[in-house]
């Protein structure tokens, strides 16, 4: 089993709901999910013409392989009605792999660890909050380094998920 650290964000619609269905698509015999930060609301980057993200970090263990877990991530955003019109623009969800282990992966369909990472606070916040002693596999910095060296952009911690409900999907 790896341990795997995902991004999810939403910024259309429903955002906090769209995040749950995210989570409770995710887990299954072959991914569980370990632990999931708090949800934060943060500014678009890039792309800034577009509504607020709410935003968290999964830690999870799976035996998917990087590539299984890009399609598993991608069925999700498809299946929650993800449509890739504005490169960066809004999202009903986004799955980002941030992290699989120490592996680095990169490909024209996958690059891990994800190559903007240390410079995404809306990233960096969440991740810092299950494991800011984590250290990038390339770069050698801790999660808590490339928290306080990134650009700043509003980051604000809101609540935490139904703790019960993430038990819940546990069990399944």
């Amino acid at each position: 089993m790896a341990t795997v650290y995902l991004s999810l964000g939403s910024n259309v619609g429903d955002r906090m709901a769209h995040l749950r269905a995210a989570l409770d698509r995710l887990a299954g015999p072959d991914l569980r999910v370990a632990r999931v930060s708090a949800v934060y609301e943060t500014e678009p980057v890039d792309y800034t013409a577009q509504d607020w993200f709410l935003n968290l970090v999964v830690e999870a263990a799976t035996r998917l392989g990087p590539f299984e877990l890009l399609a598993r991530a991608q069925a999700i955003e498809s299946a929650l009605g993800r449509v890739r019109t504005v490169a960066k623009g809004p999202r009903t969800i986004d799955i980002d792999i941030l992290l699989y282990g120490e592996r680095v992966v990169r490909t024209a369909a996958l690059e891990i660890p994800h190559p903007r990472m240390h410079e995404r606070r809306f990233v960096l916040a969440p991740l810092a909050e299950l494991a800011p002693a984590l250290r990038h596999p390339v770069t050698h910095r801790t999660v808590q380094e490339m928290l306080e060296a990134a650009p700043a952009a509003e980051v604000r911690r809101l609540a935490e998920l139904d703790r019960s409900q993430l038990d819940e999907r546990r069990r399944r």
